[in-house]
């Protein structure tokens, strides 16, 4: 087996913790012994043990490490945090060689667990499927570098990008299975933020529903009154405790608060107003858009703020792909913005 085949095993198992982690990164291992896979394992929640010590338990005889190698999708951890340095632990288990696939993003840890591994007289390889490995952590990646919130544009609109719903059709403008999908998006955040007007027009629960064993993000309303109706289900319901409201307060102001708090990863739902202001501030990093096959009109648009004064100002959307489930589409990408000095270049005089 190569290097890169056992790596995506350990990508395999990392994904399982996907969501599950934060303010961790979610991390996989595998340990190899004779050519065989004989254990693996993957961080599951914050406080609880990391991959490596995972996969260790997870060996029939702890003997086995001697002499093996494991593989690890992001460099172990050299400091004492809610749990002992997997560093550590690989070294006192005897293994030969440790792979890793990305270093720690953290500057105060990385490149430390590697030299501390090599010092011990362990060989190590790195960057191995790095780009894969860092990809499974971007949100974790930018805020240890910014100790800001990744941020997710998410509406659900017409073709016509409006989030107005016809008379007498419900709530609801895309269909079950791409509610389905923004739940599971949903499972993979730390916080949903939307405004007081969505909160007020649509009572939402911002709730995961329909995923095994999903956290519940906060949920963040931010207003500029603070008039919010106190009956609804965010501030009544069994997860209150995990409700926020910040009342006249930047929406850059409150992502920097979110930061302090952990939180590293937002989705904002809306509305149109909260995701104009988003954009016009340059604070959206990946959009996740639900479109449905509907022509509705009207005036309550997805995308609302200021806008931009030419196509050249405009932000593109770089990377995007097209899912389709079932009559709707899913576009997602990332958010690029053009520099000041660029789009004015390109701005007809």
């Amino acid at each position: 087996m190569h290097d890169e085949d056992i790596m995506r095993a350990a990508l395999r198992e990392a994904r399982r913790g996907v969501g599950q982690t934060s303010p961790n990164p979610a991390v996989g291992a595998v340990i190899v012994r004779g050519g065989r896979m004989v254990a693996r394992g993957f961080h599951r929640r914050a406080g609880l043990p990391h991959a490596e010590i995972e996969a260790l338990q997870a060996l029939r005889n702890p003997r086995l490490a001697a002499g093996a190698t494991i593989y690890v999708t992001l460099e172990p951890c050299s400091t004492h945090g809610r749990t002992p340095p997997c560093v550590d632990a690989i070294v006192a288990a005897g293994f030969r060689r440790v792979v890793i696939g990305a270093i720690d993003p953290n500057p105060v840890h990385a490149g430390r667990g590697v030299e501390l591994l090599r010092a011990a007289g362990i060989a190590v390889t790195t960057g191995v499927l790095e780009e894969e490995c860092r990809a499974l952590n971007t949100a974790f990646n930018h805020w240890i570098a910014t100790k800001m919130p990744l941020v997710i544009a998410k509406a659900a609109m017409s073709l016509d990008g409006r989030l107005t719903r016809p008379p007498g059709e419900g709530q609801w403008l895309t269909n079950a299975a791409a509610r389905a999908d923004a739940h599971r998006l949903r499972a993979q955040v730390d916080a949903i933020l939307i405004g007081a007007e969505t909160l007020r027009a649509d009572n939402p629960r911002l709730t995961v529903r329909g995923v095994r064993g999903a956290r519940q993000p906060w949920r963040v309303v931010v207003t500029r009154s603070g008039r919010l109706p106190k009956e609804a289900h965010v501030f009544t319901d069994e997860f209150r405790e995990r409700t926020l409201v910040f009342r006249g307060t930047s929406l850059r102001a409150v992502l920097q608060e979110l930061g302090r708090r952990q939180v590293t990863n937002v989705l904002i739902e809306g509305g149109g107003r909260v995701l104009g202001e988003a954009f016009d501030r340059r604070l959206v990093h990946r959009v996740h858009f639900y479109i449905a096959p509907l022509l509705c009109g009207g005036p309550v648009v997805a995308v609302g703020g200021v806008g931009v004064g030419s196509n050249a100002q405009s932000a593109i959307i770089r990377h995007p792909t097209y899912t389709r489930i079932g009559d709707d589409l899913r576009l997602t990408g990332e958010v690029e913005y053009p520099s000041k000095v660029a789009a004015a270049s390109r701005t007809p005089g």
